[in-house]
């Protein structure tokens, strides 16, 4: 099994994650992230889904989803052809002798401190996951006290859009000029 991550276009109208999530539930598949948000057209959502299957399986689900009204387009982003990126924040445990090292830390990996208490620091950082797993790493020792993690949202490199000829398909929607 290997991961694949999923661009999908849909109309932004309620049911439609429902709908999206449950072909994925029929076929026994664990969704490893997804991100849902707006796009450039208001009409027009598109979620991120990360799965961790068989190309063949995934192939048949991608069959299933095209048949949804709401599905408008559906795009595997290769992560060399790609932007990915995660949010996330981290609770860190701190102390006056530990300060200092956790805020090398957020420099190190180029994270930002949101929050300060006497007893504590949030951490905002954004990557891949390589680099959120290896920032955690470092942290641990520390004492991470909470993780609220995004799920992975990602973009085709290039000037290419996958929304440039879905601006027909949906009713309604007008270019963004």
């Amino acid at each position: 099994m290997s991961t694949h991550t999923l661009s999908v276009l849909v109309e932004n109208s309620p049911g439609v994650l429902a709908r999206v999530s449950s072909l994925f539930m029929r076929r026994g598949f664990n969704i490893e992230s997804l991100a849902v948000g707006p796009t450039e057209i208001p009409e027009i959502s598109r979620m991120t889904i990360v799965v961790n299957v068989d190309k063949l399986p995934l192939e048949q689900v991608t069959k299933q989803l095209n048949k949804l009204v709401q599905v408008l387009k559906i795009v595997e982003l290769e992560p060399s052809a790609a932007v990915e990126r995660e949010l996330m924040l981290i609770k860190v445990k701190t102390d006056q002798q530990t300060r200092g090292q956790v805020l090398e830390t957020v420099q190190l990996f180029r994270a930002k401190v949101v929050d300060v208490a006497q007893d504590s620091v949030t951490i905002e950082a954004t990557g891949d996951a390589g680099k959120l797993a290896a920032m955690l790493n470092v942290l641990e020792p520390f004492g991470i006290r909470e993780i609220a993690q995004s799920g992975r949202v990602a973009i085709g490199r290039g000037s290419r859009s996958i929304t440039d000829r879905t601006l027909r398909a949906v009713p309604g929607a007008q270019s963004a000029v």
